[in-house]
């Protein structure tokens, strides 16, 4: 990330690494005194840190997070120098609705409420979670390997959500315990503001993609998200019913400990109060990446676009000719807002910061991906007929993915 000789350095990549396996340690010894630990492997991610830990020889994963923010924005220097993200860190840890403190309550949440089921929680303490590995294949594994069957694992996974998506579950957690900071609509409105959002816009790609293609990436991406910006303005005031969404509910986030067609376990949650599309959306715009990054070819391509068609209808059945078109137009207009939300994070990281392969992927797929979501938006904020929108849509994943 270049910097002019007068501004702060924004924090270094090894120092915030080292900083938080000291916390991870610290937070161990707390939580297991008298045990002995031995810290793993780093799971790459953009957003919190986390590590392999085994304490007493059990495995676990330590989840840390550093102002409840993502590692991209920490080493971008959007919270300022290092010094001073170490003195907020200290004071962030202790409130009573730090990120990792509401993860924790809600997994606990979860487990209580018994659906969907979640990853169990072995401690938390200094700001640091630590959860059970859960073992199996992925959904993201199994919509690769099983295209043909992609209506029905994506529609079975959501289906596991029915309970948080009914109005008790509402009442149960309380608006204390969401994380707002995942809604889509929200995300996208921090990152692409009428202040900063230009300037942040103009690094897309900087130290992770060829010149040639960032400007390219810039250009185009510029373009989506003027759009997106009217869009949102005008479409999402209109979903009245609110619901518990999952948040964070990705092709990866979802594990099936028993095979294909046992009860899934899900990880990672953001449960917050949303529209009845966030979900689907989100679930679509993550298998839709996925997609891109992994190319699996025009016959796997089209399977899983069919089953991403058959997931929507779904979803549709019994609403009205009218709610069906205005459900139809938030979903994409949320899923194009999420696919830039994290796009645009790969696309700043510093080359330092160790993506996922995912990302690695993606930033080298960026101008294939920019297009599809510059055509996507594109009809979406000209075409009058949602459903050609959205057929046109599912072609340009088939094509992305070919």
């Amino acid at each position: 990330m270049s910097t002019s000789p007068n501004s702060p350095l924004p924090p270094r990549t090894a120092e915030v690494f080292a900083f938080a396996d000291l916390e991870i340690c610290a937070a161990a010894a707390e939580q297991w005194p008298h045990t002995e630990f031995e810290l793993g492997d780093q799971v790459p991610s953009v957003t919190g840190y986390v590590r392999r830990i085994r304490v007493n020889g059990r495995p676990l994963y330590a989840k840390y997070s550093l102002l409840g923010v993502s590692l991209v924005s920490i080493l971008r220097g959007t919270c300022g120098t290092w010094p001073q993200v170490c003195e907020a860190q200290q004071a962030y840890v202790q409130q009573p609705d730090a990120l990792i403190k509401r993860e924790a309550r809600q997994l606990r949440f979860l487990t209580e409420l018994g659906h969907p089921r979640v990853c169990q929680v072995a401690g938390a303490r200094r700001g640091v979670l630590f959860t059970q590995p859960v073992t199996g294949q992925s959904l993201a594994h199994l919509l690769l390997t099983l295209p043909q069957e992609s209506a029905d694992l994506l529609g079975g996974a959501f289906g596991d959500l029915r309970t948080l998506h009914h109005p008790p579950a509402i009442r149960q957690l309380g608006p204390a315990g969401v994380i707002g900071e995942r809604s889509i609509a929200g995300t996208f409105q921090r990152k692409f503001n009428g202040l900063s959002g230009p300037t942040y816009v103009q690094r897309l790609g900087a130290e992770r993609c060829a010149p040639a293609d960032c400007a390219e990436v810039v250009e185009v991406l510029r373009r989506v998200v003027v759009r997106l910006h009217r869009l949102r303005a005008r479409l999402l005031q209109q979903s009245a019913r609110r619901v518990l969404a999952y948040g964070d509910l990705k092709p990866e986030h979802v594990i099936y400990p028993d095979g294909p067609y046992g009860q899934p376990v899900f990880i990672d949650p953001g449960l917050l109060f949303a529209g009845t599309a966030v979900d689907a959306a989100k679930l679509i715009s993550r298998t839709t990446l996925m997609l891109a990054a992994a190319r699996p070819g025009a016959q796997t391509g089209k399977h899983l676009v069919h089953g991403i068609g058959a997931f929507a209808e779904e979803r549709m059945n019994g609403l009205s000719v009218k709610a069906c078109r205005g459900w139809l137009r938030e979903l994409l207009a949320l899923w194009l807002m999420d696919s830039v939300n994290i796009l645009s994070t790969y696309l700043t990281a510093p080359a330092a910061l160790p993506l996922p392969a995912q990302g690695t992927a993606l930033a080298r797929r960026a101008v294939d991906l920019c297009r599809m979501l510059d055509q996507v938006s594109a009809d979406l904020a000209t075409r009058g007929d949602t459903r050609t929108v959205w057929e046109n849509a599912l072609g340009s994943v088939q094509a992305v993915a070919a």
